[in-house]
């Protein structure tokens, strides 16, 4: 099973030329997922050779290859994980059961919004971010992005073979659909508003990594929970991929922060913009800004959606099997922030409509990981800053908190007194402005963009200096 075969047209390891229904409706699928790739995949790189991690096998040892490939080359398939020899499900109505192979007639309708809604996201951040190799800090960091672009692009692929595989018609519609929607896009918008966000730099970006990324770790890992076995499966093998996405933005985010305090160190100033860094005052605000903005995406505090999910055993909670519960969650409960007047005050909701804020409160505290090793860096030379993951409630557009002004440190607010701290909190046309001027290509090998510095090493054993991306 851990093999993939790549003879084969469209690389897999689920017997694909078994099915020649299936194999049939893929390859149909596949010139217009190339169609959209040349039109919407990084501008003016279509034919650069690309240093390229590609997956052979999905045995955790020794599961890929790296070398040189042009992207549109790129050999994207369909893997899912191992199966468990006696899965069962292990969670909600059905808990103790099989797991399911078939999709389920009951919960056809809801599990394929489940799909299509992930399946949206990954063809969203290949949108959002396709200008940015214009700008690139360095060919290490162009190389990262595309290494996340074309993994994103599997990632397609892997929702669309269940959309194929196991909803007929529907299927197929919904597969055609997640290539004909645009992020941004005022008719045909991606699903979550998050992904019709702009990306307009490098700084977002490596935000848009640490904070939206990591959600798409928590919905995966709560997909991959599910009992319907394909999806579980499915989601397994992409956590596997997406871990190295969520390096990217950790990393990126401590190379700017360490370049900043380098030169806040040098020329005993904060203000490092006149020395083509970006300060610390200025991240703190994308910081803010990308936070929030990934909070909403796991949806509203108390969800009879989420419920359901669970209920009916499709979505379960990030490391169900290690809850110490009884995994259905009838009767228990889970504490919940609200606004009461002019204050936040926190009280207790069925655990089951709490679902959505169990998760948040898991991401929150690995966010707040990561934060504190952004802190480690200022601390190590002897800077008295501290960034900090704003309040919950701060600038929150879904949910119990998108009709209040919160202030980072949880303080609600009038609206005049919004207005008057907005420019401290969020970024400000004149931080884009600044921003955008250091967007400058660095495109020799082993050079660096003057605002981050460079990687403590290469990838796959490479030096710092290798030629990522090759001229063409």
């Amino acid at each position: 099973m851990a093999g993939i075969d790549y003879l084969e047209r469209i690389p897999n390891n689920v017997d694909l030329a078994s099915n020649r229904r299936l194999q049939r409706a893929l390859e149909e699928w596949q010139p217009r997922f190339l169609e959209w790739w040349r039109d919407m995949g990084h501008e003016g790189f279509q034919a650069r050779d690309v240093y390229l991690r590609t997956a052979i096998s999905v045995d955790a040892k020794g599961w890929a290859q790296f070398g040189y490939v042009k992207m549109p080359e790129y050999r994207w398939g369909i893997f899912l994980a191992e199966p468990e020899t006696g899965r069962t499900i292990p969670f909600g109505d059905h808990k103790g059961q099989p797991v399911w192979q078939e999709v389920p007639g009951e919960y056809r309708g809801t599990l394929r919004r489940l799909i299509v809604t992930q399946g949206d996201t990954e063809p969203a951040s290949v949108e959002q971010q396709r200008h940015l190799g214009r700008t690139c800090p360095s060919l290490y960091d162009l190389r990262n992005i595309f290494q996340v672009n074309v993994e994103e692009g599997r990632h397609l692929w892997a929702m669309v073979y269940l959309l194929q595989a196991y909803f007929g018609r529907d299927g197929r519609e919904e597969a055609e659909g997640l290539l004909q929607r645009r992020s941004g896009d005022r008719d045909k918008p991606r699903i979550l508003s998050a992904f019709n966000e702009r990306t307009p730099h490098w700084l977002s970006y490596l935000m848009f990594t640490f904070f939206t990324d990591r959600d798409g770790k928590y919905q995966l890992a709560c997909l991959a929970e599910s009992g319907f076995d394909p999806l579980s499966r499915t989601c397994r093998f992409m956590l596997t991929e997406e871990a190295h996405h969520l390096f990217i933005g950790e990393t990126g985010v401590s190379r700017v922060v360490q370049r900043t305090c380098e030169l806040m160190r040098e020329h005993k100033t904060d203000d490092v913009r006149k020395y083509g860094a970006i300060d610390l005052a200025t991240m703190q605000r994308y910081l803010n800004f990308h936070y929030s903005v990934s909070l909403d995406l796991f949806g509203s505090e108390v969800s009879t959606n989420a419920a359901n999910f669970y209920t009916m055993s499709l979505k379960g909670r990030f490391e169900e099997t290690k809850k110490d519960d009884d995994h259905l969650l009838k009767s228990a409960t889970y504490r919940v922030a609200t606004v009461r007047g002019d204050r936040i005050v926190e009280g207790e909701e069925p655990a089951l409509t709490s679902l959505n804020e169990r998760v948040r409160d898991d991401y929150i505290a690995d966010c707040q990981r990561g934060v504190d090793r952004w802190n480690r860096i200022i601390r190590e030379h002897g800077i008295d800053v501290e960034l900090r993951l704003p309040h919950r409630a701060f600038h929150r557009a879904i949910g119990a908190f998108s009709e209040v002004r919160v202030s980072p440190d949880g303080r609600v607010l009038s609206q005049a007194e919004w207005d008057a701290g907005k420019s401290r909190w969020l970024p400000t046309d004149e931080d884009e402005a600044f921003i955008e001027s250091l967007m400058k290509p660095v495109i020799e090998p082993g050079k660096f963009a003057s605002w981050i510095a460079p990687p403590a090493r290469g990838i796959n054993g490479r030096p710092v200096d290798f030629d990522y991306v090759r001229s063409a």
